[in-house]
């Protein structure tokens, strides 16, 4: 039923079944479309929030289905999420009129304006989507760490719970099975899952939080950009006997192999836990 794609970090290099993150795309985009419909008279807020979430979620799906099926250059991903930032703009303005700064943590509160509209929402949008799609690759790693920081989002938000319950659930669900290497959500599945992460956060009014979870993200794909810009080198795992290692340093998963070879789990599960103290830490500030 699904294409499927080589696993490249084991032995045996087995087909698994590519693409699943499809699963998260119409499990979400329909619970979403439900609850806009059930709340729509006694909650406008709640149900137009649903139905801008129901949106980014189904564009962010298609442009991972695109790169799935055309593999499309990185000079049209990068910019495609823009088309996102509208809805959310118009969302984020109904919901939160009076909130047009954000907290930098070095220069203070910044009151942007009309600029957060036109500018900050697209940024947020575009590089969350991008980055998130960039760290990959390994069994679990598209999965385990966007679920960590959806967490984190909703409990600092101390809202929404019902918004992102099930959509989240169901990607935890992928997860498991991600991990366990039966599956790969594709770039459907990360692109999907960038765009809610983002869409949530601006809804939810936590950007700020967002922004220090996807750290170990922006460290990752500022060191795979500035390699391929520069040096025109690219990032690469070598697997030997059940461990990998690596000879550079050029993305995050190659600096902590380059340091210590580990196996596939152990490679996955040490990114996860360094994604899981930078959204601990956006959730105490």
């Amino acid at each position: 039923m699904f294409p499927k794609a080589v696993d490249q970090h084991k032995p045996d290099k087995p087909l698994v079944p590519n693409g699943l993150g499809v699963i998260y795309v119409i499990i979400s985009a329909v619970y979403l479309f439900l609850l806009h419909a059930y709340y729509n008279q006694s909650d406008s807020s709640f149900s137009s929030a649903a139905l801008a979430l129901a949106v980014c979620i189904l564009f962010g799906g298609f442009l991972g289905l695109l790169d799935d099926w055309m593999s499309l250059r990185w000079r049209y991903k990068a910019f495609l999420p823009l088309f996102a930032a509208l809805p959310l703009a118009v969302m984020r303005e109904a919901l939160h009129p009076e909130s047009t700064a954000m907290a930098t943590y070095i220069f203070g509160k910044i009151e942007f304006g009309i600029y957060f509209y036109i500018i900050i929402i697209p940024l947020i949008i575009t590089v969350t989507t991008n980055v998130i799609n960039q760290l990959g690759g390994l069994n679990g790693l598209e999965t385990i760490g966007p679920s960590i920081i959806m967490i984190g989002l909703m409990v600092k938000s101390g809202q929404g719970v019902l918004l992102y319950a099930l959509p989240l659930a169901t990607y935890l669900l992928l997860a498991v099975f991600n991990f366990a290497g039966k599956i790969f959500v594709g770039n459907t599945g990360t692109f999907a899952i960038g765009i809610s992460l983002a869409s949530y956060a601006l809804i939810s009014n936590v950007e700020q939080t967002l922004l220090i979870s996807i750290l170990p993200y922006v460290f990752n794909a500022a060191l795979i950009l500035l390699n391929f810009f520069i040096f025109r080198t690219t990032a690469r795992l070598i697997l030997d006997g059940n461990k990998l290692r690596a000879e550079h340093r050029r993305s995050l998963l190659t600096f902590i192999a380059y340091y210590r070879p580990l196996t596939e789990r152990k490679l996955v599960a040490t990114v996860a836990l360094i994604i899981a103290v930078f959204t601990l830490i956006a959730v105490l500030m």
